[in-house]
């Protein structure tokens, strides 16, 4: 069958997450053949590389660390209907393909699962909990995006200004084409951020720089601070 869906993976020294992430597509997609795998990588230096070697999925090589660029860059090649972005520390539900097909024929223009942590925690469990609710505030970009490609090619996909939170700088333009849908189904997403740095900390400081996006800071001075106290795993809000 022709490809319907094309998972579009960004990835930055992920060796101990991607080959996991990859067999998990394929054994848990309800079409094996009617999906593909990007993995638009910037320079990783940990043998992830060398994993993807052995794999059947479609390598991009991108010159430059960034979330938003990689993954434009790697839906320029994309054969399928339907563009999904994953992380690649995070496992959709089972059959997710068929899911977003559905939703997509309803004419949803794009959409969102809910989230869960790989930790049980009831602050975790917490947080994930709000990720229901349709609600930027409450948005995670592990709850990963599915959008129809043309739709996608229509806002000139992820503003590659963006360092940080260009997944919810997308979704303010993917509502002025139409429906933006969370799902009623969840993502587990690993929860190695918090741990390594604290839940309540982490949490807490997300929050801020949550709030000097929403007052404008430049992106350079969140990214910046972001990794001065966050950065020991270099993931999460910007890659």
């Amino acid at each position: 069958m022709p490809v319907t869906i094309s998972i579009i993976i960004p990835c930055f020294n992920e060796v101990d997450n991607i080959l996991r992430c990859i067999q998990f597509l394929r054994s848990n997609a309800f079409y094996a053949d009617g999906i593909e795998i990007i993995v638009a990588d910037a320079g990783s230096i940990d043998g992830t590389i060398d994993v993807l070697k052995k794999t059947d999925v479609t390598v991009i090589h991108c010159a430059v660390k960034c979330r938003a660029k990689q993954m434009n860059i790697a839906a320029t090649v994309a054969q399928g209907d339907i563009l999904y972005f994953l992380h690649a520390d995070t496992l959709p539900p089972v059959h997710f393909d068929k899911i977003i097909i559905n939703a997509s024929n309803m004419n949803d223009v794009a959409g969102c699962f809910r989230l869960k942590f790989d930790k049980n925690h009831w602050f975790l469990r917490a947080n994930a909990w709000f990720t229901q609710f349709d609600i930027n505030s409450f948005r995670f970009g592990d709850q990963s995006l599915f959008i129809n490609k043309n739709t996608f090619a229509l806002i000139n996909g992820f503003n590659e200004n963006y360092l940080v939170f260009e997944d919810q700088e997308i979704i303010k333009r993917i509502r002025k084409q139409g429906q933006f849908k969370v799902l009623p189904y969840c993502v587990v997403t690993s929860a190695r951020m918090y741990l390594q740095n604290g839940i309540y900390f982490t949490q807490l400081y997300y929050f801020y720089l949550f709030i000097l996006h929403k007052l404008g800071v430049n992106q350079q001075t969140i990214l910046r601070k972001y990794k001065e106290k966050l950065g020991k795993t270099e993931k999460k809000i910007s890659q």
